[in-house]
């Protein structure tokens, strides 16, 4: 396999601390420390001295192709798929592919099916595991998800749109290494919410940071979500 782990940050990749991811994806912090621990950095980099994640000796981060496959591990886990069959199926899909991130790559994502307790990869001669291939499901919040990503030529996803891609909030690693954005700019919807907040109007906010009044609101309605 290609080793293209990353373990140092850098602009293009985002840094992603635990906070972030469990802020980001709505699951509880020790469950996303546990995950980049256990799985990615411990079972998943099985072949390879580099690991998924980095730190500084206090704080530990991930990329942005880590963060989309937390979100996936964590949908197949909802659904009732065994964290044993999650990993099997992630490693089998990284020789498939050539890939450290199978979860994080189109094909995968708008191909893959579940019955709750295996993995499906549809077009594929053989599953990927193999246990009861009958009333298969479709990961339609997986897809629902997928929609939300943008991919790179090497179908990797590259930029995620948190409420969807005709709105303006977007998280891209090319930016404010990841952290959410307001779409052309680097400016956080957090600034936008915490001038709100202080008293300032709208309109002097969009006279302030050259806005529009749907990007405020979209900024606004996305800091109130990830609140």
């Amino acid at each position: 396999m290609t080793p293209d782990f990353e373990n140092t940050p850098s602009l293009g990749r985002g840094i992603y601390t635990v906070p972030d991811i469990a802020h980001l994806l709505d699951i509880p912090y020790y469950k996303a420390n546990r995950w980049i621990n256990e799985y990615w950095d411990r079972r998943l980099a099985y072949n390879l001295s580099q690991r998924y994640s980095w730190t500084d000796g206090k704080a530990k981060a991930v990329s942005f192709h880590t963060l989309v496959e937390l979100y996936t591990f964590f949908q197949l886990s909802q659904v009732g798929v065994r964290t044993n069959k999650i990993l099997e199926a992630h490693k089998v899909l990284a020789r498939q592919f050539d890939t450290a991130f199978p979860f994080a790559t189109s094909y995968v994502l708008n191909n893959m099916f579940t019955d709750g307790r295996s993995i499906f990869l549809d077009e594929v001669e053989n599953p990927i595991i193999t246990l009861d291939i009958s009333f298969q499901l479709n990961l339609d919040f997986v897809k629902l998800f997928f929609k939300k990503l943008e991919f790179d030529s090497g179908e990797l996803a590259n930029r995620l749109w948190p409420l969807g891609k005709d709105r303006n909030i977007v998280i891209d690693p090319q930016y404010k290494f990841g952290q959410p954005t307001i779409n052309g700019t680097n400016i956080l919807p957090s600034t936008i919410a915490s001038l709100i907040k202080a008293g300032e109007t709208e309109d002097f906010v969009m006279s302030l940071y050259n806005l529009e009044q749907r990007q405020v609101h979209d900024a606004l309605e996305f800091h109130k979500l990830a609140a």
